[in-house]
């Protein structure tokens, strides 16, 4: 169910999780992998501008760095990072390094041309060349590819993912899924949708 969480002193955020509650989910066992897949935070609309050009907002620059402090609060590091080459999911990825790199470490991204404007049947093909002993790997592209992903690779009958499917993926949007399957075996309901929140700057 999607509901507003404010954390103490945290951003404003939207959560789908196991009763409300954040914890073990964010971390699979069981030689589960761990896929974040995130939507570019918010951008700015030049005149004129190529759409691959466009920067992010002032608040988009915010809501980036509070993606971020979130992954590092939940000690969420991602082992590798697949980014569109558009300007704001560079700038996105950015921006949560910086926040990632204060509290730690950061990967260098992989900026791959089939991440931008990506249909699901892409993003998949994108996953299944990640190494299989990769842990952790964060993803980072634009709607509605990263959307329909997310609800294709939990299934139409995970209650999570459905109440995704019925609702929205803004932009800052994150969702961590557990995988079960190699991710040369990444397909249609394989992965279990634990957590999804919009973090705000």
């Amino acid at each position: 169910m999607v509901g507003s969480l404010r954390g103490a002193g945290g951003p404003a955020t939207r959560s789908v999780g196991h009763d409300g509650r954040v914890g073990d989910p964010l971390h699979p066992s069981g030689g589960q992998h761990r896929l974040v897949v995130l939507r570019h935070a918010k951008s700015d609309w030049p005149p004129g501008m190529p759409d691959e050009e466009r920067p992010l907002s002032p608040r988009g620059r915010r809501d980036a760095k509070a993606v971020g402090v979130w992954l590092a609060q939940h000690d969420i590091r991602p082992d590798a990072v697949l980014c569109s080459p558009a300007n704001r999911t560079r700038e996105t990825w950015a921006r949560v390094s910086q926040a990632l790199e204060s509290a730690g470490r950061a990967p260098d991204a992989t900026y791959d041309e089939s991440i931008y404007e990506a249909s699901v049947k892409s993003l998949q093909g994108v996953l299944r060349g990640v190494p299989a002993k990769t842990n952790t790997v964060l993803l980072i592209g634009h709607n509605p590819g990263v959307h329909e992903l997310v609800v294709e690779l939990a299934g139409r009958r995970d209650e999570k993912a459905k109440a995704l499917a019925g609702s929205s993926f803004p932009t800052s949007g994150l969702a961590v899924l557990g995988v079960r399957k190699a991710w040369a075996d990444l397909a249609a309901g394989t992965a279990s949708l634990e957590v999804f929140e919009v973090p705000r700057g």
